[in-house]
């Protein structure tokens, strides 16, 4: 009787304090109406259905002969592939990331993050999570503590790995990013859900999992808790630059890999030598780098970045033009000047007929498409999420089809095939088909794969 009058008591109080107490279903006071903000250099795709697949325009040549209408989602899609200087700013935070870690870690204040009682924020692991307001120039270092630590770590290259003595060079082995990631697919497993046990005789039931989770690294555990669904994985950050020497046999190409992400003259072009996981990894930093803001106002935050579902990438570059054979539809691939609109191989051992030899700066060919997308066919081919199965389109569902394999590191290569789609520039124009299916594996990176990522759209659009 006394818990009841207690709970009586308190709906008093509170319906007294509340505008709404005339008994009606009126939702939660207090939330504000939301409106996603457009994000910088994205477009929205809108929700619809298309015929995924090849039309009868198509040549007969290509990885699936199977057509079939789905439907996707809304969602918002890079107007270009993310370029080299965007690349950077994620290289650039990694390292300045490690380096304010080890200084909160050797204790000095400035560089721990604090709440407003003065104790230190801590991370999963128990370590200090950084604070980015201190700045890292050497000048103000007075007392030389950052100056040391920096070379202690080693993020530039000293000694003889050291091969320029004109600039510092980033020690690429160093740049490793380490993240987390919530693994739905297992959490939603029947076996892997928690269930309400009341057999110990309390009122109160107690929360018991059961089931199994597969890590990264092909490791069996047993579900315990919630927190048995987060996987922690880390990645190299650093592109992969001589994929332009041994992508190519007997080929001059040590230009490109000597400078192509280094020089700001290519800041504007396609960053390639990336990796599938390398992608991962980035659109997990980018998701949280946009995230971290609105957290800590107690602001709402935004669906993940991540790359695009086979099905959302063809959606995209067909640009409502259901079967049209390329982005900007038609058959030619020239225009009425009679200039090619695409960077890709015209003809055998002719490179440059397209007006580039190489990848080209991002929008450089011609219009976007209709939906405002440059580059959909050609210049670099771009990696999906997707894993790649030649029987997909016969098993995946007609609604955001998705088929993924999140591959262990003693798989064999078959089962680490991701889909690569758009065609390159070194690939003849058959690949350019907004149809046509490709792979790699997803720990290979090339000179000619890129990427642009996607973020599913809050609501309907």
């Amino acid at each position: 009787m006394k818990r009841v009058a207690i709970l009586i008591v308190l709906m008093t109080i509170i319906g007294s304090c509340s505008t709404y107490n005339s008994g009606e279903l009126v939702g939660v006071e207090g939330r504000k109406s939301y409106a996603e903000p457009d994000p910088f250099g994205m477009v929205p795709i809108p929700t619809g259905s298309f015929v995924m697949g090849p039309s009868d325009q198509d040549v007969t040549w290509t990885q699936n002969s199977t057509s079939r209408t789905v439907a996707v989602d809304a969602f918002w899609m890079d107007e270009t592939e993310i370029t080299n200087n965007e690349y950077r700013q994620y290289v650039n935070w990694v390292r300045d990331s490690i380096i304010r870690k080890e200084l909160a870690i050797q204790g000095i204040e400035d560089f721990i993050l604090k709440d407003g009682e003065g104790q230190p924020f801590e991370d999963r692991d128990g370590e200090p999570i950084i604070n980015w307001e201190p700045s890292l120039d050497a000048s103000k270092d007075k007392e030389g503590n950052i100056t040391q630590i920096i070379e202690d770590l080693g993020i530039y290259y000293s000694g003889a790995d050291r091969l320029s003595y004109i600039s510092r060079e980033i020690n690429v082995t160093k740049l490793i990013y380490n993240y987390y990631w919530v693994d739905l697919t297992q959490a939603s497993r029947a076996a892997n859900r928690f269930h309400l046990d009341y057999s110990g005789g309390s009122t109160d039931p107690v929360v018991q999992y059961g089931g199994t989770v597969t890590r990264p690294n092909g490791d069996q555990e047993e579900v315990t808790s919630r927190a048995s669904f987060v996987n922690k994985d880390w990645s190299l950050v650093y592109p992969d630059t001589l994929v332009w020497i041994s992508d190519f046999t007997y080929s001059y190409n040590e230009p490109m890999a000597n400078m192509y992400f280094r020089s700001p003259s290519y800041d504007n072009y396609p960053v390639v030598g990336i990796t599938w996981k390398q992608a991962l990894a980035f659109s997990n930093w980018r998701t949280h780098y946009l995230n971290w803001s609105p957290v800590r106002s107690d602001q709402p935050v935004v669906q993940d970045y991540r790359l695009p579902i086979e099905a959302e990438w063809e959606y995209a570059a067909r640009g409502g033009l259901d079967h049209s054979m390329y982005p900007w539809g038609g058959v030619y691939l020239r225009n009425k000047l009679g200039c090619f609109i695409a960077n890709f191989k015209p003809l055998r051992g002719n490179y440059t007929d397209d007006g580039s030899m190489y990848p080209a700066r991002v929008g450089y060919y011609g219009v976007p498409n209709e939906f405002g997308l440059y580059d959909m066919a050609g210049n670099v081919a771009e990696w999906t999420i997707t894993a790649y199965d030649p029987s997909a389109y016969v098993f995946s569902h007609d609604m955001n089809p998705y088929y993924n394999y999140n591959a262990k590191p003693d798989d064999p290569p078959v089962l680490k095939r991701k889909v690569v789609r758009g065609g390159s520039w070194k690939d003849i124009a058959r690949y350019l088909q907004v149809s046509t299916r490709d792979y790699e594996y997803q720990d290979t990176a090339k000179s000619y794969i890129g990427f642009r990522c996607v973020r599913s759209y809050l609501g309907d659009n």
